[in-house]
């Protein structure tokens, strides 16, 4: 959950305006639904993208299929594929998800592979990166994007993993960790790719960077296998119910963020977190106007709005079923611990995620022994923390690529 840059007086009057102007036509469903059930994005008619119906029969990382896509202007010299691969949701069911795969011409067989989790605040398939960074839509596009072409002038093989999985599920943090780990299995048994033998780094920032942290947690036990050398994780929700109870007063700047979270996790947790029959005939309406949406739409859907004036009770706020879901996607409460060494930054006065919550699990971290290297930028603001930090994320990445070993600060956090 990250918000784009300058949450203050002057976005929330662009999004206001917004909002006003675009009125009814943002309130108008953009797909039939069940008012008491899920609802989910529109499918994306790419037949690639569909779910093959025996995916009981493959395992997690299993290839699905791979093809060569179109070269993308931002990154020059550099191959792109798409490889579509078997990965698990937060029910244990088998899915199928996909990542773009970058070569640059310089990659050598078996050369460094980074994993890199974008940032993805949306509810549809268009909002992840296999689409989005094919689209001439400037609400859509990545802009970040071309900051990968110093990991790409490495050298380096980057994978782009649709993180949110095939019914984007905003806000499934565990999910995403999954996928990540899923698609670089994936990438390894690609033979095209020359990267079977690959050392492997993740890298992400706010929502990206919570799929990399709940990756690197998981590994251990999801992925052992991997080799992975480094990770560096910024800005990270590392609690989603303590997030979830702060917008549960009144109109909140982030509100759009933390709707469209709760619908993901319906969409994720169908049968243990009810969002939708909870809601009045105006929280359906919201509901259903940001199915689709990505940043822009959701965050000016949220504007105004709060928890009490859509809901049709307060039921769910007292049902720890629903808590537990919260839980559950909380790197803080996950008992789980990285093993491979850890670059983390934040801003020690971001007001979007709880900083107390990363100290305490970056102190969890080193009390079990790994080693993290942990840097704090006092910026203004969420976004501003993620473009000064990257330049120091991507040369330790590097440093974890050459066998420098991994520093820590655990002796003084």
């Amino acid at each position: 959950m990250s918000l784009p840059s300058r949450v203050g007086t002057a976005l929330s009057a662009v999004l206001a305006s917004v909002a006003l102007v675009l009125g009814a036509s943002l309130l108008a469903p953009v797909a039939s639904a069940d008012p008491a059930g899920p609802i989910y994005p529109i499918p994306d008619p790419d037949p690639f993208y569909a779910q093959p119906p025996d995916l009981d029969h493959f395992k997690p990382g299993d290839v699905l299929g791979f093809r060569p896509m179109p070269p993308l202007l931002i990154f020059p010299g550099t191959a792109v594929y798409e490889v579509k691969f078997r990965s698990t949701n937060s029910e244990n069911h088998p899915i199928a998800a996909t990542s773009l795969v970058l070569i640059p011409a310089n990659h050598a067989p078996n050369g460094p592979l980074l994993s890199y989790q974008h940032i993805i605040n949306g509810l549809s398939p268009k909002c992840e990166p296999s689409r989005a960074l094919y689209s001439t839509d400037p609400t859509i596009i990545i802009r970040e994007a071309p900051a990968l072409n110093i990991a790409l002038m490495r050298g380096w093989a980057v994978a782009l993993p649709d993180h949110l999985g095939p019914t984007a599920a905003y806000g499934a943090a565990k999910l995403g960790g999954m996928i990540t780990l899923d698609g670089i299995r994936a990438v390894q048994r690609v033979p095209q790719l020359a990267s079977q033998q690959s050392p492997v780094a993740m890298a992400g920032y706010s929502g990206g960077g919570m799929a990399t942290a709940w990756a690197a947690a998981l590994a251990p036990s999801y992925a052992p296998e991997l080799n992975i050398v480094g990770v560096a994780e910024g800005g990270v929700p590392m609690n989603l119910t303590k997030m979830a109870k702060a917008l549960l007063g009144g109109p909140h700047p982030a509100f759009g963020l933390g709707m469209a979270a709760a619908i993901g996790l319906e969409r994720e947790y169908p049968d243990r977190f009810p969002l939708s029959s909870q809601l009045n005939a105006r929280g359906i309406a919201v509901r259903d106007a940001m199915a689709n949406g990505c940043t822009n739409d959701v965050l000016a859907l949220g504007i105004g709005h709060s928890v009490t004036e859509l809901a049709s009770s307060m039921k769910l706020t007292s049902d720890p079923m629903v808590w537990e879901v919260g839980d559950e996607n909380s790197l803080e409460l996950y008992s789980g611990v990285p093993k491979a060494p850890i670059f983390e930054w934040h801003s020690p006065t971001d007001v979007l995620i709880p900083v107390d919550s990363i100290e305490n699990t970056v102190r969890r971290y080193c009390a079990a022994g790994d080693r993290v290297q942990q840097m704090l930028f006092p910026t203004p603001d969420h976004m501003t923390t993620a473009v000064v930090g990257v330049p120091f994320a991507l040369n330790y990445i590097q440093d974890r690529f050459n066998g420098v070993p991994a520093p820590s600060d655990c002796g003084h956090i």
